[in-house]
This record gives C-alpha cells, sequence and structure tokens, in this order.
C-alpha cells in the first residue's frame, strides 16, 4: 500500500512540474511584451546621436547659443576694452568682435567679468571666445586653443614720478600686477611670489602704487599710457619689460569656430579693418 502510494504521489509531482516548465514558455504570460521595446527604443537613441555629432563631422559652426556668438572679458583694460557712461563694453576688441560676428552672420553679446573668470568662461563653454588682451603662452595652450595674432601688446614698467625704479632693480621692488595676466606670470617667474602683488584690475594696482603699497606696476603698455594720462604724479620706464602677442581663445578643440574666426581675421586685416580699429584707439607715437 505504502508502495501504491509512492508511485501516485510521483505521478502527481511529474505532472506538477511539466505544468510550471510549461507555464515558464508561455509566449502570452511574460516574453511576448518584452521584446517590443527592445526593439524599438534602441532604435531611437542610435538616431538621436548621429544627428548631434553630424553638425561637428561636417565642420558647421556650432556657438553657445545659436545666433550669437558670445565674448567673455575684463572690461577694466583700456583702449582694449572698457565701459562707456552707458555701461556698454567698448575698445579695441569689443569692436574686433562685432566684426567677427558680422562676418559670421552672428550677433555679438559681451559679458563682462574678472579676468580669470573670462579665461574659464571659454573653458567651460560658458561663452565662445575671450578678448581681454589675452597673450598666448604655453601653460594656456594646454586649455584653449588660440587663433591668429591681431594685434601686438608691449609690458611695460608704471612708477611714480623721481622713483628710483629700473629694470635693473625691479627684483628689489614690490611690483604691482593685475591677477592671471602675463604681466603677473612674467613677474612672479622672474621674481618670486614674494615680490608681486596681484590684484582684481589694472586701475587698482594703479591706485596701489599712488598709495604707496607697491612700488611699480607692471602692465601693457596701451593701458599704461592710458592710466598714467589720467592720473599726475605717474610715469612709464623707457625700457619695454616684454613683447608679446594677443589672440582670440576659443574652447580647446572647437576647431570650426576657429577655422571661422582666422577666416573672418583674415578678410579684416585685408581689407583694413583691424587697423583702423587698432589707430582709433592707439595713437601712432603710443
Amino acid at each position: 500500500m505504502k508502495k501504491l502510494l509512492a508511485i501516485i504521489m510521483a505521478a502527481a509531482m511529474s505532472a506538477v512540474l511539466l505544468t510550471a516548465c510549461s507555464g515558464g514558455t508561455n509566449p502570452g504570460a511574460a516574453t511576448t511584451p518584452d521584446p517590443a521595446p527592445a526593439t524599438t527604443e534602441p532604435q531611437a537613441e542610435s538616431t538621436a546621436p548621429v544627428e548631434e555629432t553630424e553638425p561637428a563631422a561636417s565642420g558647421e559652426l556650432v556657438t553657445v547659443e545659436e545666433g550669437k556668438l558670445i565674448m567673455s572679458t575684463n572690461a577694466a583694460f583700456p583702449p582694449y576694452e572698457m565701459t562707456d557712461d552707458s555701461g556698454n563694453v567698448v575698445g579695441i576688441d569689443a569692436e574686433i568682435a562685432a566684426a567677427i560676428a558680422d562676418k559670421l552672420g552672428l550677433e555679438i553679446q559681451i559679458d563682462d567679468m574678472d579676468f580669470d573668470s573670462a579665461l574659464l568662461a571659454v573653458q567651460q563653454g560658458k561663452s565662445d571666445i575671450v578678448m581681454a588682451g589675452v597673450s598666448v603662452t604655453e601653460e594656456r595652450l594646454l586649455v584653449m586653443d588660440f587663433s591668429d595674432t591681431y594685434a601686438t601688446g608691449i609690458q611695460v614698467i608704471i612708477v611714480s614720478e623721481g622713483s628710483d625704479v629700473t629694470l635693473e632693480n625691479l627684483g628689489d621692488q614690490m611690483i604691482g600686477t593685475q591677477r592671471g595676466t602675463t604681466g603677473w606670470q612674467y613677474c612672479t617667474d622672474d621674481y618670486g611670489e614674494d615680490h608681486v602683488v596681484a590684484y582684481d584690475n589694472g586701475i587698482t594696482a594703479v591706485q596701489a602704487l599712488q598709495n604707496g603699497q607697491v612700488d611699480c606696476v607692471v602692465i601693457d603698455k596701451a593701458p599704461a599710457e592710458e592710466f598714467v594720462a589720467a592720473n599726475a604724479g605717474l610715469t612709464i620706464l623707457d625700457t619695454e619689460y616684454a613683447n608679446e602677442d594677443y589672440a582670440i581663445g576659443v574652447n580647446k578643440g572647437n576647431t570650426a569656430l576657429l577655422d571661422a574666426i582666422n577666416g573672418a581675421l583674415s578678410e579684416l586685416q585685408a581689407d583694413g579693418t583691424i587697423q583702423t580699429i587698432l589707430d582709433k584707439y592707439i595713437s601712432a607715437e603710443g
């Protein structure tokens, strides 16, 4: 009897197992809905990236905001950039940027900020270009690309009239500079950070000189002449400190924009526009 009962129970369990196995492969229970999303969603995802990357592949110009060329700058660097009575950014860089934007069929937008922030804005994709009397250095080339040169800058030394500061004894002085500029970089490299004080802009550095907080200020010649003309008792040493070229910084790898800017610069140099702008702000004898 026990043997018969065991046989009956084994048969019953086999029937249950067969039913469970057939239920797991029932196409109407779970497997039919799964393949549908799996076959449709990947098609949609694979199409979108192609559409987004095609402009870059074809060399189409892409800017931060469609239809605009956004320029970051530090408008405390006359005559390259400063603000007028209405608060608008004007100057050499502003006019050249506007001329480039016009060539590219774009609207220029200029955002004023600290010099360091202007450089970072391009690196972080918040602006298309940076123009602020920016010179090309090995350090900057690591994080952004640069256009062809559009102007030449000269680093000079501003001192108080009657000062005994010279290029030869500059290392014995406290030197005022604008933070993040090549003037600051050159002076810290040549004389060490203990002899260099960095200010947010050139105007503040010049005020520090007038107040006796520093012995001299190293800055580009064009703004130096503006500062000296506006502040009695200051002069510029005859000896130049350094020479450099100005260029337009763009986000690293944005070759389409860089090529477009260089093309526009070439045309503006050929037709005399850039020289006209430079002559408007910088006198021939300056």
